[in-house]
């Protein structure tokens, strides 16, 4: 008697643009079985960015996939879910978030920071408000003419929040500035050389100045580095539906939310894996 071979499920899925992004087109319960999270994170290493349209994943589901894709990352205080809102009542921590309407990653202070977010939208800003833009950095690097991939190779930055923290508050107190310097600053390669022989591009708003550089000169390299890995060539910009799930690999790419009234009501859910490696 012949026994019935179990089909395995397959991954579908679309690109979005040929430098970056795509959408995953499998149903909650091929996702959640677990099955395929190993080509999802392969998938996200090539893209940067993958998008499940409405895929209306409640927060015990937006968990378990996310544990089906790696270590999951909790936040400071223990939580699994970390709400993105610019409201107090719902997050202590909004103030800082008003950074994340600039390029940007995550952890740069960690010694490995996290390897990929999740964000699911569960109330929406405004129409033409609220987008979330992310930029390949893996691309950007690798666009680069010799002579700039020359020039950066060797190069070194200096990250802290408190740079990140400019942008919104250009004239702190001098109270403010302590807070900020408080939480420290960390020297970062400007090339990150993965163990898997991939480079990318390590820049965003906490980078504040190049080592060794004037600090004019070192401002100029940053902002033309960053405004060559944010063109067009580089980048998708969400526009979001309830239900959306989006997750992007933070090791290789650069995220911001365009603008939106911070009184909107706005409000995502974030979970994250851990990373696997340090920048080096």
């Amino acid at each position: 008697m012949m026994m019935a071979t179990q089909e395995l499920t397959a991954l579908r899925s679309e690109e979005i643009k040929p430098k970056i992004g795509a959408r995953v087109l499998n149903s909650k319960e091929e996702l959640l079985a677990g099955d395929l999270g190993g080509e999802i994170m392969d998938l996200l290493e090539h893209r940067g960015v993958l998008v499940f349209p409405e895929i209306n994943f409640n927060d015990e589901e937006h968990v378990a996939f996310t544990n089906t894709l790696g270590k999951f990352a909790r936040e400071m205080r223990g939580e699994e879910i970390y709400k993105v809102s610019l409201d107090e009542k719902q997050n202590a921590t909004a103030e800082y978030l008003k950074g994340a309407f600039f390029w940007h990653f995550d952890g740069f202070m960690s010694p490995m920071p996290i390897r990929a977010s999740l964000l699911s939208a569960k109330v929406l800003s405004p129409p033409g408000t609220g987008r979330t833009e992310f930029a390949n950095t893996y691309a950007a690097y690798e666009a680069l003419s010799d002579e700039d991939k020359a020039l950066v190779a060797d190069l070194r930055a200096v990250h802290a929040l408190a740079a990140t923290q400019l942008d919104v508050t250009p004239e702190p107190t001098y109270e403010q500035w302590q807070e900020w310097r408080a939480v420290g600053r960390k020297e970062l390669p400007l090339v990150w050389t993965h163990k898997s022989g991939r480079k990318s591009l390590v820049i965003g708003n906490s980078a504040h100045n190049i080592l060794d550089y004037d600090p004019l000169d070192g401002e100029e390299l940053l902002i033309r580095l960053r405004s060559f890995a944010t063109g067009p060539e580089f980048t998708y910009s969400h526009d979001w539906k309830v239900g959306d799930l989006v997750m992007w690999d933070n090791t290789g790419s650069l995220h911001r939310a365009t603008y939106y009234p911070l009184d909107c009501g706005r409000m995502m859910h974030r979970t994250k894996i851990e990373g696997d490696e340090p920048i080096v």
